[in-house]
């Protein structure tokens, strides 16, 4: 199945997978800057945005829809956000010929809280917001926005963007949601994500009530070539809240791990 990927720019390729219920176009005020020294790709996951559903919601399945879609755009940075980390993890440890570095954007090896991982929502709240999915989604995806950007010093503004864009393209299903969901519920990454070999930055917001920084130092921490930046006052959407602290510091790193910056 391929799905839908907005390609511009010219250099080196960089892949960019959003989260949970939404799609390529919320990067749309990072993505002319990215593309001025690179080859960007903004991807819409299965079911998400302009992509039709697949057949299969696991990990292993929407990333090999990813990799099908880029085709030769390959070796790539990937740069996940929240879910789209998490897949670009997977792809990473997977996939380690096809990721030339990675950047982890207010995301987590696990996003279920239990006893020996603090870092993150309790299971119980996930399984509450599935139900309230399946009750009326819309509203629910509208309210899952407010908790995106709790605590950011630019809330309302980002809200206002997170809003705008959220059903700018075809609604994600509520089986789409459901799987995905499901992913976030079961996935564990925290005893694997030590393989992965291709320069990582991982970045957080000092304020992200989803996914908090401790998670993503965590993180940093684990993956042997990585490095952690913490934006402050930032909440979980920093590339829109605070759009030049991410991209200077993502640039910094591209520049330092990218094959245009040593030509």
């Amino acid at each position: 199945m391929t799905l839908h990927v907005a390609s511009v720019g010219e250099g080196p390729p960089l892949v960019l997978v959003h989260g949970f219920a939404m799609h390529g176009g919320l990067f749309a005020p990072i993505v002319h800057a990215l593309a001025q020294r690179h080859r960007v790709h903004v991807v819409d996951l299965p079911g998400h945005g302009y992509s039709v559903a697949t057949e299969g919601n696991s990990i292993a399945a929407v990333a090999d829809s990813v990799m099908t879609s880029l085709g030769s755009a390959t070796p790539a940075t990937f740069v996940g956000w929240s879910y789209g980390g998490l897949l670009a993890q997977h792809i990473a440890l997977t996939r380690p010929d096809a990721v030339a570095a990675l950047v982890q954007v207010c995301t987590s090896p696990r996003f279920v809280a239990g006893p020996d991982w603090p870092h993150a929502m309790s299971a119980e709240t996930l399984t509450r917001f599935g139900d309230e999915l399946r009750v009326s989604y819309r509203l629910t995806l509208q309210r899952f926005l407010t908790l995106q950007v709790q605590g950011s010093e630019a809330g309302r503004a980002t809200l206002g963007s997170l809003r705008h864009a959220l059903f700018a393209r075809n609604a994600p299903s509520p089986a789409t949601l459901a799987g995905a969901l499901e992913v976030l519920m079961e996935a564990d990454m925290r005893g694997v994500v030590a393989q992965i070999t291709a320069p990582t930055l991982v970045v957080t917001g000092s304020n992200d009530a989803l996914t908090p920084a401790a998670a993503g130092a965590w993180l940093a921490r684990a993956i042997p070539n990585a490095r952690h930046v913490d934006i402050e006052g930032a909440a979980h959407a920093p590339f829109l809240s605070h759009r030049d602290a991410f991209l200077s510091n993502v640039r910094a790193f591209l520049d330092e791990h990218t094959e245009f910056s040593r030509a």
